[in-house]
């Protein structure tokens, strides 16, 4: 699909659509979004916000519009202790998201419509669609029931729209760096007695950096219908993603090196980051006596093909730069079922299976290259997959198994109990080959082979301690058991698995939390949240480099603790202010890191990499159905440590970001702007090149066309 051929897709709906009358949109009160039901704690049952024994926020579909965020560090951006990093190794469509101070691409789980989104390996929010967005449901925590790819720090739930919404939009925007794109999204009308509902989009994003760029478009198709007693769902999706990777900043000793401009680009002349990825979901749900019967099953392939590099060295040298050539094939298999009863107001109980398959196939080899510091004139490197050096092959397959129960009682009207128990079974067998290199012996092979039964669980708490009306003060408690495999992400480095061959499979990760807090809302004016959090980790997954090449490794143990603040404040019938602090603190607490071969360096009480102590965002949304309407937002990421080493400060920062615009029930017009004061601290460490981090993008500004039908 063509960037314009994808708008054509766009915009012929739109206009044969303009005739019909215009429904208006007002944004939902901020009191109805704090009291929203969500989905992502239990499957199969609808929680109230404010009774679920976790730190859980609802950004709503109508709040993304009015505050112009369609990608998740604007969606996110006044949502407490959370900050999202774009860009990162992922290419400049990626991000990186910290929860309690922890900032890994696999710390966290990404779900999408019930489905999680990167299968068994890795969240892959390059190909995730903010477009048609009904709500995202973040919960801070793990989910160690519910699904068997879990996280450890947090869960990101995406619901979009229904297909039997009746919602109709077109949006047209252009911007800064030449980056323009256009989305439609709107009911198909009734076809064999299905609801359905199609929404596409297709975008160009310009970037400051040289030759830095991505193309992506999307489709999504919802169906659903009625069959016997029962609902049966369908949903396709499609993105198709073509980046033009940009650079990290390179670091000497304390500060990032002065010798490398600031928009530099050492990526290879020609590179590049495409995906293309394919999901399927099916869905039935009926009820069975009392109880309701829930199915799903989903698969997806997902192709990347990449050619890209980083500066090894910060001089004018041959062979300075170091690059990847890597084709990476995966399909990913989702199938759960469960019962779910909800016997009286008082008791609810889940039970269920599901099962998740991953298959990774990836081929390529390393080369060296030359780039000049400034990145004006870097080498060009065939894309062909057998030029340059040696082949090298890696093949992984995860099953991910799992018998899970949730049970819910509320013996008196202020106090609610709930836990939860799941039996993981998992099994990963991995191979890799190189050219001319004798096949693996028995014993070698053992080596990368892995399978671990274990138990996880949770066990929540939440009393009411004071209610008069629709005003309430709940306290809850709740701990959480979890357990991951270790992350693989099929760097053609990561054959050695940070420290030889015969090391095999990383251990997996384990972590016990416990959360405290207290939250509440007085009438439709205020709405809080406090909650303090402590988590001590086991084996987290960290980035290092063996042989020059990128790899993973355990990192002993660590504690995480802190506290995440909400507060939300309805000033008029139309403005908002929501300001959301979090404090926290990440500690290796038990590891031995070997910076230099055969030196080995404690690093016992030293903060995390890019972990700092506060984040602070606030912001103000006045958002009328008609006339005049805007925001505007500050998010403060606090001072952070670029090394392990804890030697190297980075000072902190603020992203101010607002919105203007006029409305009314068929259109309106807007303009946004991000990083007003064109600030261009670090703000993520890339893993595949050494001492290397990506930087908050240069001020932009994008104007937009919005209709409704």
């Amino acid at each position: 699909m063509t960037l314009r051929a994808a708008a054509l897709s766009v915009l012929v709906p739109a206009a044969s659509a303009w005739a019909q009358q215009p429904t208006p949109s007002p944004s939902p009160s901020p009191a109805a979004i704090a009291s929203e039901y969500v989905e992502v704690t239990a499957k199969g049952i609808q929680e109230d916000i404010q009774t679920v024994p976790a730190s859980v926020t609802v950004v709503s579909g109508s709040e993304m519009a009015d505050r112009g965020a369609h990608d998740l560090r604007t969606a996110l951006a006044l949502t407490a202790g959370i900050d999202v990093a774009p860009g990162g190794d992922e290419g400049p469509a990626g991000a990186v998201p910290e929860f309690w101070g922890l900032k890994e691409f696999d710390a966290f789980l990404l779900v999408s419509d019930g489905v999680p989104w990167g299968g068994a390996f890795n969240p892959s929010l390059t190909t995730l669609s903010l477009e048609d967005v009904d709500r995202i449901e973040v919960q801070r925590g793990a989910a160690p029931v519910m699904f068997g790819a879990t996280s450890f720090v947090g869960v990101m739930h995406v619901v979009h729209k229904d297909a039997a919404s009746g919602d109709r939009s077109a949006h047209v925007f252009g911007g800064s760096r030449e980056s323009f794109g256009a989305s439609y999204a709107g009911p198909l009308g009734h076809w064999a007695g299905f609801d359905s509902r199609l929404a596409v989009d297709g975008a160009k994003i310009g970037f400051k950096p040289l030759r830095s760029n991505f193309e992506r478009g999307h489709l999504l198709w919802r169906n659903g219908r009625t069959v016997g007693d029962g609902r049966f769902r369908f949903d396709v999706d499609g993105v198709l993603l073509n980046q033009d990777p940009y650079s990290p900043h390179p670091r000497e000793g304390q500060e990032l090196s002065a010798a490398v401009p600031l928009d530099a680009n050492h990526n290879p002349d020609g590179a590049f980051m495409n995906d293309r990825r394919v999901q399927v979901n099916l869905a039935y749900d009926k009820p069975v006596g009392s109880a309701t019967w829930s199915s799903e099953a989903s698969f997806a392939h997902t192709s990347h093909d990449m050619l890209r590099g980083f500066l090894q060295t910060i001089e004018e040298a041959p062979d300075n730069a170091h690059g990847l050539r890597e084709k990476i094939d995966i399909n990913d298999l989702y199938l759960d079922t469960h019962l779910a009863w909800k016997t009286d107001k008082d008791f609810k109980l889940v039970v269920g299976a599901d099962y998740l398959l991953g298959k990774g196939d990836a081929e390529g080899h390393d080369f060296d290259y030359t780039v000049d510091l400034a990145g004006l004139h870097p080498e060009g490197i065939a894309s062909d997959e057998n030029a340059g050096g040696e082949q090298v092959g890696i093949k992984d397959t995860r099953n991910f198994g799992g018998l899970y129960s949730f049970v819910e009682w509320n013996p008196t009207a202020r106090v609610r109990l709930e836990g939860g128990l799941r039996l993981n079974h998992t099994k990963e067998e991995r191979e890799g080959e190189e050219e001319g290199n004798a096949a693996p012996s028995p014993e070698e092979e053992a080596l990368h082979e892995q399978e671990v039964t274990r138990l996880s669980g949770t066990a929540g708490l939440t009393v009411t301690a004071w209610e008069s009306g629709k005003d309430a003060v709940h306290v809850f408690a709740q701990y959480r058991d979890s357990f991951k495999p270790a992350a693989f992400d099929f760097g053609i480095g990561e054959g050695e698995e940070g420290g030889g061959e015969e090391e095999g499979l990383l251990d997996p990760e384990t972590a016990r939390s416990y959360e405290l807090g207290v939250k509440g809302r007085f009438g439709d004016r205020v709405w809080f949240e406090v909650a303090s959090f402590l988590m001590d980790f086991d084996n987290l997954v960290i980035a290092t480099t063996v042989g020059g090449l990128p790899a993973l490794q355990n990192a002993g143990q660590e504690r995480f603790k802190g506290i995440d603040t909400t507060l939300g404040v309805r000033l008029g019938d139309h403005l908002t202010w929501r300001t959301g602090y979090g404090l926290h603190d990440a500690r290796f607490t038990d590891f031995v890191f070997e910076f230099d071969p055969g030196v080995p360096t404690r690093l016992d009480d030293k903060r995390l990499e890019m972990s700092p102590h506060h984040i602070f965002a606030t912001g103000l949304t006045y958002a009328p159905a008609r006339g005049l309407f805007g925001s505007a937002d500050l998010h403060y990421v606090g001072s952070r440590w670029l090394n392990k080493r804890n030697t190297a400060l980075a000072d902190g920062y603020a992203d101010i970001a607002a919105s203007l615009g006029w409305r009314n029930a068929r259109w309106e017009v807007r303009a946004d702007a991000r990083n007003l004061t064109d600030e261009r601290p670090p703000v993520a460490e890339s893993e595949l090149g050494d001492a290397q981090y990506y930087r908050l993008p240069a001020f932009r500004i994008d104007g937009a066309v919005t209709l409704r039908f």
